[in-house]
């Protein structure tokens, strides 16, 4: 990547922080608010009312929509950051790939916030660090590469078909219970489990959960089955975006 446009994207990722903080009088606190009370009320649902979380449900739950909101985030406004930027493109040259690119670099950046306070929650309710906390850059390196790829073949599609994203939308929360976000797999039954985990985001949950929850090494063998997928899935949507560049400047605003 050309360093001009390197520090594009990076002064770019800081003017959306600002401007995203600006926007709401709760600024920072808001990052952590949302997911805290997206946490809360799975948390009064399955455990305080239905009973079917169990013993460690409440990090188990913690954990998995720390990082099922980061992916979430990456795949929804990175998608839909071409098809919002359309006047912008239509105007200036500059290469529509940049636009996903700063989005899911500022999700990555509130993740890291959050994450960091979930680190301390942990500790302090039992769970203190590990060795296996080495691996944590390499799950969430194959993550972001997931989560980019996705959004990428998002945003390509999202300014030919703007109706799309709610679509995207919803199959996104069935994805959210398909892979074990809110609850454990071994609740599910066995069949359908087998299903479940071929399931990339189930993948990286488990290997996440592991590490924080049991010091635990992830399994390497599936992680790396799932590293090769989303670097695929990632080409093929950079492959996408590129292709279909010079058609945006022509659509509609």
């Amino acid at each position: 990547m050309p360093q001009h446009l390197f520090e594009l994207i990076l002064f770019s990722t800081y003017a959306e922080l600002r401007a995203e903080r600006s926007r709401s009088y709760l600024g920072l606190i808001w990052w952590i608010a949302e997911p805290a009370m997206m946490m809360a009320a799975f948390w009064l649902v399955f455990d305080v009312i239905l009973k079917t979380g169990g013993p460690g449900y409440l990090p188990f739950l913690l954990v998995g929509l720390t990082v099922w909101q980061w992916m979430k985030s990456c795949i929804t406004h990175g998608g839909h950051a071409i098809w919002t930027n359309l006047g912008l493109i239509r105007q200036a040259r500059l290469p529509v790939l940049v636009f996903p690119f700063v989005q899911m670099l500022a999700d990555t950046i509130k993740f890291l916030f959050i994450f960091a306070l979930l680190l301390v929650i942990l500790w302090v309710i039992g769970y203190p660090p590990s060795l296996s906390y080495l691996a944590l850059p390499i799950v969430f390196a194959v993550t972001l590469l997931f989560a980019a790829g996705v959004g990428f073949l998002v945003a390509a599609v999202v300014p030919l078909i703007p109706d799309l994203r709610f679509v995207i939308e919803q199959v996104l929360t069935v994805v959210m219970f398909l892979s074990g976000v809110v609850f454990a797999l071994d609740s599910v039954p066995s069949p359908l489990r087998e299903v479940i985990a071929l399931n990339p985001v189930a993948t990286l949950l488990d290997a996440t959960r592991g590490i924080l929850m049991h010091a635990q090494w992830p399994d390497w063998p599936a992680l790396l089955k799932v590293c090769i997928i989303s670097a695929i899935v990632f080409a093929i949507g950079i492959g996408v975006v590129r292709q279909l560049a010079p058609r945006y400047p022509k659509l509609a605003v």
